[in-house]
């Protein structure tokens, strides 16, 4: 007899898991969170910072639609800086650091109090299904608990093991078992997994640390919360710190690679390819003769930090000798080890892009089950799933984010199109349309998908919309104001080197000019553009529009263009050996990705243009003979 009935049951309490409970249990579906350790809930595992390069962008998608992420970053935030503002806005990042058990302590807060939540520290051994439909978990207690979904986001605990040196332990996280039952569970239901492995880094006692041999790196001093919608009070601001590796800190980890297990074999999984260990970076790239390593605070009431730049999994007597031979570390002590972590994953190929396993009607998946690594890549998978699965229990269409709308959209497609080998990290490089996807505007692009669907508040949304109907009034205003060819504004543009006038111009075409901003042409019109009026958040995205204007416009063009292949769907019933001219590597891609848009076809790795011109052709046949097949509708 099940113990409790519930209509959704997330495994986890990672990243992942927190954002799709909270996601399901706002849009009134009865909840159960179970995870081994109910204290742990959204422990930061690794580093002690949220966003940074096209991480922020996804958590202000997130925090857009209506998650939880920047939300709660913003009140443990300790540090916030500004990334790549001597660049482009398409590439503008913020990195929030945060007080690692603030962090914990508040994402619980806010799950405790949410409606329509329990939360339960179990460990769930199985799923329990019926034909091709999940229906629920047994424990490791021998509990049964019916659900009518299953959202998985185990993390890096699915047949765990963690490593330093020669010496390894069953675990999911250092001090924490693995779930190995569930692993197994998995695999017998005709799910494939692979084997992939992350690392953290030794911490260190910062009481030890020589900090006058460091660079200092403060804070910003008008820090921009990661949330569209919360102004957090800041707490006390905290500076990171920078030091380097040298040729003695190399030749420790040298002279040691033979008991590195990841160097000796012992681990099997695939590590993350642009995260590399301390070791693998000094094997990898032989003729540098240092890497930087910043030094982070976890927090305001501990002195551990966490030297990012070090993960490793060497035995704890090679990592105190390599760090002591670094200047300001000559006397550091380490709190904790740094160790490796191989996990089970599920390759995302068998997933749709809702994130729903294929062959299992109710059965989602989120976060590194899926192969990826972050925080923020976790917590983007963990929304969409929780929606996605809230959607399917009420018989509605799924929300796919497309790769013009989001990051999200990028970072699915890319899973469940590419698959992934190794640990899946978003870049800005990924994304094609990336000047499209600022980090200031996922608002504009994402806040009336989350209102719409339930999730984002009416309150927050009103707030969204304040600010749209401010950006067009200031648009508007620039566009209806105009500079004349008078000696005065010639001398005035003179001294703002904005160059001169032949001809009367709007104030929206002088915001085009290089160097240009609204404080500058403010001078023209102190009273309408004063600072005072307009919001920064307003000014930046009217600005960063009258800069880009025209590669904006060329980005959208493109994704217009793209756009017919995505509306185009490939039916179930597609054959794809009845496909003419295709070559067996592209039937055989096709029948196993099963892609849902011509435009995911196009993205298959070796489907060629002349084998999406083949399926394109197939697929007007078919809709003949299909239209043909169908009998006759009266009125």
């Amino acid at each position: 007899m099940s113990e409790k009935r519930y209509n959704a049951i997330v495994i986890g309490g990672g990243h992942a898991g927190c954002e799709a409970a909270h996601a399901l249990a706002r849009l009134g579906i009865s909840t159960c969170l179970m995870t081994m350790n109910l204290d742990t809930i959204a422990q930061m595992s690794c580093n002690p910072a949220i966003g940074g390069l096209a991480k922020s962008q996804l958590v202000r998608e997130v925090d857009a639609m209506g998650g939880i992420i920047a939300q709660v970053a913003d009140l443990a935030a300790i540090q916030y800086r500004r990334l790549n503002t001597s660049k482009g806005p398409a590439v503008w990042a913020t990195r929030c650091q945060c007080d690692m058990a603030i962090y914990r302590q508040q994402m619980q807060r806010l799950l405790f109090g949410t409606p329509n939540l329990d939360l339960k520290q179990r460990q769930v051994a199985s799923l329990i299904v019926r034909g091709s439909r999940v229906a629920g978990v047994t424990t490791t207690l021998g509990e049964t608990f019916d659900a009518d979904v299953v959202v998985i986001t185990t993390g890096t605990f699915l047949g765990g093991l963690c490593h330093i040196g020669l010496n390894r332990f069953q675990a999911g996280r250092a001090g924490e078992s693995a779930s190995l039952e569930l692993s197994q569970s998995l695999a017998s239901l005709g799910l494939t997994l692979g084997r992939l492995k992350t690392g953290t880094t030794p911490r260190l006692d910062g009481r030890t640390i020589r900090w006058e041999l460091t660079e200092e790196q403060p804070s910003d001093p008008d820090p921009r919360r990661l949330s569209h919608f919360h102004q957090a009070p800041l707490l006390p601001q905290r500076s990171c710190f920078i030091t380097y590796t040298n040729e003695e800190t190399h030749e420790v980890i040298r002279q040691n690679l033979a008991e590195s297990p990841l160097f000796s074999g012992v681990i099997q999984g695939v590590g993350p390819r642009y995260c590399p260990s301390i070791e693998d970076k000094v094997f990898r790239f032989p003729d540098k003769d240092r890497h930087q390593v910043f030094l982070e605070p976890q927090g305001l009431d501990t002195p551990e930090v966490y030297p990012n730049g070090l993960s490793t999994s060497l035995p704890l007597r090679v990592q105190l000798a390599y760090l002591r031979s670094i200047p300001a570390l000559q006397q550091v002590e380490i709190t904790r080890p740094g160790y490796a972590v191989e996990y089970d994953f599920v390759p995302p190929t068998q997933l749709f892009p809702s994130l729903q396993v294929k062959t299992f009607e109710g059965l989602y998946l989120a976060g590194q089950i899926n192969g990826t690594s972050g925080y923020e890549e976790a917590a983007a998978q963990g929304l969409m799933a929780g929606i996605n699965a809230a959607r399917w229990l009420e018989q509605r269409t799924p929300i796919v984010l497309r790769r013009d709308q989001a990051y999200i959209g990028v970072l699915i497609d890319d899973l469940v199109t590419r698959g992934t080998r190794e640990p899946y990290r978003m870049f800005t490089s990924r994304a094609e349309f990336r000047l499209l996807l600022r980090e200031d505007n996922a608002d504009s692009r994402l806040s009336r998908i989350g209102f719409e669907i339930g999730l984002l508040p009416e309150h927050h949304y009103r707030q969204y919309c304040r600010k749209q109907e401010q950006i067009e009034a200031l648009t508007e205003l620039l566009r209806s104001r105009h500079i004349t060819t008078t000696p005065e504004n010639e001398t005035l543009l003179a001294s703002l080197a904005l160059g001169g006038l032949s001809r009367c111009i709007t104030l929206q075409e002088l915001l085009s000019r290089p160097g240009s901003s609204l404080d500058k042409i403010a001078s023209f019109f102190p009273e309408e553009l004063s600072p005072d009026r307009w919001p920064p958040q307003v000014v930046e995205a009217v600005t960063t529009q009258a800069h880009y204007a025209g590669y904006i416009e060329r980005q959208r063009r493109q994704a217009e263009r793209l756009q017919q292949l995505e509306e185009t769907p490939i039916p179930d019933r597609i054959c794809y050996a009845q496909v003419a001219g295709l070559s067996r590597e592209a039937r055989d891609k096709l029948e196993y990705i099963r892609p849902q848009t011509l435009g995911q076809a196009s993205r298959i790795a070796g489907i060629t243009p002349a084998a999406l011109t083949a399926v394109m052709i197939h697929l007007a046949k078919d809709r003949r003979t299909h239209s043909q097949a169908l009998p006759p509708t009266g009125r």
